[in-house]
């Protein structure tokens, strides 16, 4: 299928180069035109108009900064629409997907939601892959297209599930870069480089991934059996990582965020425990 991509930021360039490698007819618009200029030289087909770049092509991609961005863009040229796949990679709430989705419906048009889970330069490389929700109908039409992008990892028909999915990783993904930054402020008050801290980090991060599965299946059951890394043992350990980091100086927002969770948890009376009661809380069920 030919491409409209409107959203000309890191990651829609990204995709536009993807689909031109890929032998795709691509048309582009962006709110600041000056960004379209090296994708055209490079073969792509530039639209003076929102509205002409809808007209180009049934499948429209948006890779745009939210939702918010999308209706700005789309309202105003509405009526163009109608028959349209449009495939929103744009981040926001699963919620405003879904209202968002409501909102195409209205004006003729089929939205399929999408997040891409990797950074720009990594799209359609063999490590890239996107969620997709949407009608499995609609989606299973313009996967073919889709897949130069990366994997297409298909969620279901709720519109709001490929953004939950999006969401809920990159939950864990800046919390984790948070947190290693935290730990490289926190022996840089000593002297010490933040380079010097990777290969523990690195080490301490393969121990983390193979305690997944046993969080996964207690958090699904339910079931929280006490071993050693029960969480009042592993709430002392977050005393100790708040206190040490006030005593250093250094921001505390992070491990008093943790710390506060064990202290829930604990008070809650599931000190003995394992540690992955913490999802009890995190539900709101203690």
């Amino acid at each position: 299928m030919n491409v409209t991509m409107i959203g000309l930021g890191p990651m829609g360039q990204a995709m536009v180069r993807c689909y031109l490698a890929a032998g795709h007819e691509v048309t582009v618009w962006n709110r600041t035109a000056s960004r379209a200029d090296a994708l055209v030289a490079e073969g792509a087909k530039r639209a003076e108009t929102a509205a002409d770049a809808l007209a180009a092509n049934e499948l429209v991609i948006l890779s745009l900064t939210d939702y918010q961005a999308m209706y700005d863009i789309l309202a105003p040229i509405d009526d163009a629409l109608r028959g349209k796949v449009v495939v929103n990679l744009s981040s926001d709430t699963p919620e405003r997907t879904r209202v968002a989705a409501e909102w195409l419906a209205s004006r003729g048009a089929e939205m399929i939601a999408g997040g891409v889970m990797v950074p720009a330069p990594v799209v359609g490389t063999e490590g890239s892959f996107v969620f997709y929700s949407g009608q499995r109908a609609t989606f299973d039409r313009v996967e073919p297209t889709l897949r130069v992008l990366g994997r297409p990892d298909y969620r279901g028909t709720d519109l709001g599930l490929a953004q939950l999915y999006y969401q809920a990783l990159l939950d864990l993904f800046l919390t984790t870069l948070s947190a290693f930054l935290h730990s490289a402020a926190l022996v840089g008050t000593a002297g010490v480089p933040a380079a010097t801290l990777v290969p523990y980090a690195s080490q301490l991060l393969a121990l983390t991934q193979s305690m997944l599965d046993e969080a996964a299946a207690n958090a699904d059951g339910g079931s929280h059996p006490g071993d050693q890394a029960n969480a009042k043992m592993m709430g002392a350990t977050a005393d100790h990582i708040f206190a040490a980091s006030r005593d250093a100086g250094i921001d505390t927002s992070l491990p008093a965020a943790v710390k506060a969770h064990y202290d829930r948890v604990i008070a809650a009376g599931h000190g003995q425990e394992s540690w992955t009661s913490l999802i009890e809380v995190l539900r709101g069920q203690a």
